[in-house]
């Protein structure tokens, strides 16, 4: 399970800056609005490193 820092850090980046943006031009942000749905965005993407780690 490789964490390539080159594709991670400039989407994290670009989503600071987009939230900014949003929040400057006082629109709703198009992410979920609790922390456990981010919770659970971040548990699919776990999923699916665990499956390509162990099954491929």
């Amino acid at each position: 399970m490789k964490i390539i820092l080159t594709e991670w850090l400039p989407a994290l980046g670009t989503g600071m800056i987009v939230g900014l943006l949003f929040s400057f031009l006082k629109l709703p942000v198009p992410a979920p609005p609790s922390v456990g749905a981010v919770f659970g965005v971040l548990g699919v993407t776990l999923g699916l490193l665990l499956y390509g780690y162990f099954f491929r």
